[in-house]
């Protein structure tokens, strides 16, 4: 279910007792209810009789079930995830570098960043939270850029708020050094430069595209081998903006193996995500002023199906 469906609070969460009156005879429980609770939207209502927060005449009911007035209704109100903070979760982090400024994380395929649709628990904020609650108190949990769930590799994490002001400020300042393992169809020709606006997709809106309206973008890609439909490429971003590389590669006719999403029609069946890696991260330390630099290891499956593609 979409988050946005979930129009308002719900408030305080004391039970709701109603009694159907004779008007809405002959309808439909959840229809009953989006009139006699019109604070809540309808799909919200639609999901308390599903989990039994709601109950008709003390018994369990279904949405279509229908009304004939006088029936007595309990309503339990529930808050959404998106209501309330993120829970810590006792998740395995793959830490490359910690000290009391600042924490870099590995990040395996299939980990979301953030809470949202979808993916309310789990994520590597909840992880965060439990290696440091502290960061409860941070907007983010201190996290100051992020990677696409199936992306893998390195970002870095603020421990606290002057640190996370100063990586903003890097980030804003382009001097994030974020150089990024790919493996895009066909054979590229030569290195290159992709300068090219990057906004919301005008009719798919999970997704985005070059717009003549979206944010500046600007993607550098070198070849670092070829193969014999594909091409192993490392990319450095100058801007980070939402699946920049992903979009950027497809707009100039080579998208990354494993991404349907933008393109991908040839991908071998070993491996099951994007061929997308932040392989390296270079920042200043926002405490030291200390140049750091941090490499990720390739990781198993990527590696995998770049050894396949090299076998003639």
């Amino acid at each position: 279910m979409n988050s946005s469906d979930y129009t308002q609070s719900a408030g305080a969460q004391q039970p709701l007792m109603l009694a159907i009156p004779p008007h809405l005879s002959g309808v439909r429980l959840d229809q009953a209810l989006a009139e006699l609770l019109p604070q809540y939207s309808r799909s919200r209502l639609q999901a308390w009789i599903a989990e039994g927060a709601i109950t008709l005449d003390g018994a369990a009911a279904t949405a279509k079930r229908k009304v004939w007035g006088g029936e007595q209704v309990q309503v339990a109100p529930m808050l959404h995830p998106s209501e309330t903070s993120p829970q810590a979760e006792a998740i395995g982090l793959d830490i490359v570098f910690e000290d009391a400024a600042i924490l870099v994380i590995n990040k395996p395929a299939g980990l979301v960043v953030h809470p949202g649709s979808g993916n309310w628990s789990g994520t590597l904020m909840n992880a965060l939270l439990h290696h440091a609650p502290q960061l409860q108190a941070l907007p983010r949990a201190g996290i100051v850029h992020r990677l696409d769930k199936e992306t893998s590799g390195l970002l870095v994490v603020a421990k606290t708020l002057e640190a996370q002001t100063d990586l903003v400020r890097q980030l804003q300042a382009r001097t994030v050094k974020r150089h990024y393992l790919a493996v895009v169809e066909g054979q590229v020709a030569q290195n290159g430069r992709v300068e090219a606006p990057i906004g919301r997709h005008p009719t798919a809106r999970i997704k985005m595209a070059v717009v003549s309206r979206g944010k500046p973008a600007v993607t550098h890609y070198q070849v670092l081998e070829r193969f014999a439909r594909h091409t192993l490429i490392e990319c450095r971003l100058e801007t980070g903006r939402t699946h920049q590389i992903r979009v950027h590669m497809q707009s100039i006719g080579y998208p990354l193996v494993g991404d349907p999403s933008y393109g991908a029609k040839h991908t071998p069946r070993l491996l099951q995500r994007q061929a997308l890696h932040a392989a390296q991260l270079g920042l200043m330390h926002p405490v030291s002023h200390q140049a750091l630099e941090w490499e990720a290891p390739v990781p198993d499956d990527l590696r995998t199906l770049i050894e396949t593609l090299r076998k003639p």
